[in-house]
Order: C-alpha cells, then sequence, then structure tokens
C-alpha cells in the first residue's frame, strides 16, 4: 500500500538492503540460543527475504512459505485476510520457525499463530499493536511509521522533512 496525499504526515523509514541483511543476521543472532530449528516458515511476500537470511545464517535447510493477504492489490484497502496458501511442512509448528518482514496491526499474526500455535514467530520489525504476538523482533517502530522495504523503493529526489509540515 502507497502513502496516499492524506497520509503525508505519516512517519516513512526506507530501509536499504543492505540494512535489512544487517539486520535479518540481528534477528539470526538473537534466534541462535532459541534453537535448533526444524525448518523456516516465510509469510509471503515481506517474509520471504528476511527468512532467506535467517535461513542461511542459521544452515536451516527445510524451508516453507505461508501466504495471507489482506490487500486489494497494492494501492488497495485492507480488507478481509485471506489464506492464499498454507504451510505444507508441518501441522501445528512444533520445532519451526516462522518469519516476517514486520509485525504491524497484528492481525497476519494472528492468523499464524492461531494456525501454527507452536511455533516460534519472529519478525525484523515490530510495531506496538502486533508486537506482543511475536516472541523475537529486532527493531521497534511506532505505529504511524510506514516502512518502505527495498524491494519498494528506487532513487528519486524528495523534499525536505519540513515541507511536510502543515501550513499554520
Amino acid at each position: 500500500m502507497n502513502a496516499s496525499k492524506n497520509d503525508e504526515l505519516r512517519r516513512t523509514f526506507p530501509v536499504s538492503w543492505e540494512e535489512l541483511h544487517r539486520t535479518g543476521r540481528a534477528l539470526a543472532w538473537r534466534l541462535l540460543d532459541i534453537g535448533p530449528f526444524e525448518g523456516i516458515i516465510g509469510i509471503t511476500r515481506g517474509g520471504l527475504v528476511p527468512a532467506a537470511i535467517v535461513a542461511r545464517e542459521l544452515e536451516l535447510r527445510m524451508i516453507d512459505t505461508i501466504g495471507v493477504s489482506s490487500y486489494a492489490g497494492y494501492n488497495g484497502p485492507r480488507g478481509e485476510l485471506k489464506m492464499v496458501k498454507p504451510p505444507s511442512m508441518t501441522t501445528d509448528g512444533e520445532g519451526w520457525l516462522i518469519v516476517d518482514d514486520l509485525v504491524d496491526t497484528g492481525e497476519t499474526a494472528k492468523v499464524v499463530r492461531a494456525m501454527l500455535p507452536k511455533a516460534h514467530f519472529a519478525t525484523i520489525y515490530a510495531k506496538p499493536a502486533g508486537r506482543p504476538l511475536v516472541d523475537t523482533f529486532v527493531t521497534e517502530v511506532s505505529q504511524d511509521t510506514w516502512i518502505y522495504f527495498p524491494w519498494d523503493l528506487e532513487p528519486r529526489p524528495v523534499d525536505p522533512i519540513i515541507g511536510l509540515r502543515p501550513a499554520t
């Protein structure tokens, strides 16, 4: 979902590929003593890159995905959560690690947790509303922060932050 003109005052947090890799490795360090894990489940799509980084660092070879969607297209409004693809290698998640890029409102996390209650849930970023639903995370950001992941970005000029302040 792109930030609209009505969201101009929303805080933004652009993440580079290098930063995502560094923070993904930091997540792996936090998980090192929690495992070992039988395998890893990346939440598609945002959790795929972090899951690959963590899988490499923890030498996990059993990799699965779970797909949950709540958007109607890239710019569409949030809708009902829909299971797009269930995991295929576990039924309750015991011994498995779930990885996502971000827990925001926690709606996706609730669905995944209900499906895999015994798995360890880890994200790189956590917002306050979703934070209680994950077991491990690296960085907390405010609820009103929109994180732009590297796959969402391309280089372009931007206006100074002060220009976003409403006229008085």
